[in-house]
């Protein structure tokens, strides 16, 4: 007699563990939609600003990338206000920094101007992809323990609008040898900057939904007035200022810390 077939044992993948260490439980049950069609719009201004390179419309490049920016600060704040935070929504969130202000300026740039510069030009632009790959996948491992008033290292988006901003601002002078090398040495520079540990202002202990005084209303509105009377400059000078930001308080510091020991130094001899 033929033995009888023992009975085959069915695995349920869905119940199965996740070997990433990821919950799956949210995804089973779906996402939240809104957050991540803000993060879907960021994603695509940055894709389209590639395609808008490679067509040789640089200045619309940069504009789609300011306005991937818009739609980067919108997804993570609506999350928090709603409630709506994920796991996905951090993961898909990360990859859509990477295309929009990892990717997207680097490609743009070169495109732009870094072509002319032969190896230094793919040097300065891969120091710039390169870096913002690094400073995100830092982030996402020190989440969790980072401080949340302050980011370690210049932010992806702000690092995106220094590059795009300078692409934007010189769009009406002709190209030179000057501007490329420019370009190149600021596009390395901020890439640099990205992974460095200058602690810079994260605006998250900011609250969305509590009161201010009539004042700060006020200086909003004239803020956007004085943008609006030369968006690429305006913006690139506002990018420029928060990339220097930690410099300049550490140099503020450290001559306050010697006026204060000179100062010292002389009032004991005084005595």
């Amino acid at each position: 007699m033929k033995k009888q077939s023992e009975p085959q044992k069915v695995v349920n993948l869905e119940d199965a563990p996740s070997t990433s260490g990821v919950d799956n439980t949210s995804t089973k049950k779906g996402i939240y939609l809104l957050p991540n069609v803000l993060t879907t719009g960021a994603l695509f201004s940055g894709f389209y600003a590639v395609l808008l390179a490679f067509s040789g419309r640089y200045e619309l490049s940069a504009i789609a990338i300011f306005a991937a920016m818009i739609f980067d600060g919108l997804d993570g704040r609506v999350a928090r206000m709603t409630n709506t935070q994920s796991e996905f929504g951090v993961q898909y969130d990360s990859l859509s920094d990477m295309v929009s202000f990892g990717i997207a300026p680097a490609v743009v740039v070169y495109s732009w101007c870094l072509t002319g510069l032969g190896n230094l030009g793919v040097t300065a632009a891969f120091v710039y992809a390169s870096c913002a790959a690094l400073r995100l996948a830092r982030f996402n491992v020190q989440s969790s323990a980072a401080d949340s008033k302050n980011f370690s290292g210049l932010p992806s988006p702000a690092a995106a609008a220094l590059v795009a901003g300078y692409i934007w601002s010189v769009q009406g002078l002709q190209q030179t040898t000057v501007l490329s090398g420019l370009a190149a040495v600021l596009t390395a520079t901020a890439g640099l900057l990205m992974v460095s540990n200058l602690k810079y202002p994260s605006f998250k202990q900011v609250d969305m939904r509590g009161r201010v005084p009539f004042v700060v209303m006020l200086c909003i509105a004239m803020g956007f007035v004085v943008v609006t009377l030369d968006p690429p400059r305006i913006l690139f000078l506002m990018a420029i200022t928060f990339a220097v930001y930690p410099l300049l308080l550490q140099g503020w510091k450290r001559f306050r810390g010697i006026e204060k020991s000179v100062l010292g130094f002389f009032s004991g001899r005084g005595e």
